[in-house]
Order: structure tokens, then sequence, then C-alpha cells
């Protein structure tokens, strides 16, 4: 199973930008990044191949924010632009050896918590003026 530690959550005024990281130990295919807010569902928004690079984002994010790998130091970052107090939530970031990010696939097929076998502890995020 794969290790996974999030970091760079914080408080933010709306507008504003944040950029999570997600640091990997182990063998993973693709990583996602999901958030739950208070009293709602967890939402998966954006996912990245290890091999090919490809991506996948959520309506919700399209446009404002963009993840990017870094496979030789097992990182994978998300980029998070023009917040709004929508986007406040827990940030997790997961991790499987067989999911694969196609944006054609996943745009009818939403990515869900049960396609990842591992898991990040969270990292909050709070935007608010």
């Amino acid at each position: 199973q794969v290790q996974l530690v999030e970091s760079g959550g914080g408080s933010v005024q709306p507008g504003d930008s944040l950029r999570l990281s997600c640091a990997a130990s182990g063998f993973y295919n693709a990583i996602g990044w999901f958030r739950q807010a208070p009293r709602k569902e967890r939402e998966g928004i954006s996912c990245i191949t290890r091999s090919d690079g490809t991506t996948y984002y959520a309506n919700s994010v399209k446009g404002r924010f963009t993840i990017s790998r870094y496979n030789a130091n097992n990182t994978v970052s998300l980029r998070m632009d023009t917040l709004t107090p929508e986007d406040t939530a827990v940030y997790y970031c997961a991790a499987d050896s067989m999911f694969y990010c196609d944006n054609d696939y996943r745009q009818i097929h939403k990515m869900v918590s049960t396609d990842f076998t591992s898991w990040g502890q969270g990292t909050q995020v709070t935007v608010s003026s």
C-alpha cells in the first residue's frame, strides 16, 4: 500500500490561490484529489496518471485547478486558483495501482472513493473573507 502525505492547506480569501502537495511512497499508477465539505459527500475533483500524465478535472474545478506530477520525487501537486468559499473542504489525495485518468471516460464515469486504495490524512482548505 502507498503511504501518502498531503501538505499546503490553509486559510485564504476569495480569489486567492493555494498549492497542495501529495508526497507518495510506493508504487501507484494514478493519484486523485478528493474533497469533502461539511455535510456533503466526498467529491473526486482531479486525477493524474503517473506514466503518461493524462488528467481529469471535475466541472466544479475545471479551468481553476491544475494537477501536476513530479515523478522524480513521487509528488503530485494541485494548484488551486480563483478560490471561492464553495471550495472550502478537507482535501485528500489518494493513490491506486490500477486506476487510469482518462478525461473523456471520467467525465461520464466519475471518480469515486472506492476507485482508490490508499489515502492521505487530509488537509483543510478554508476560503473566507
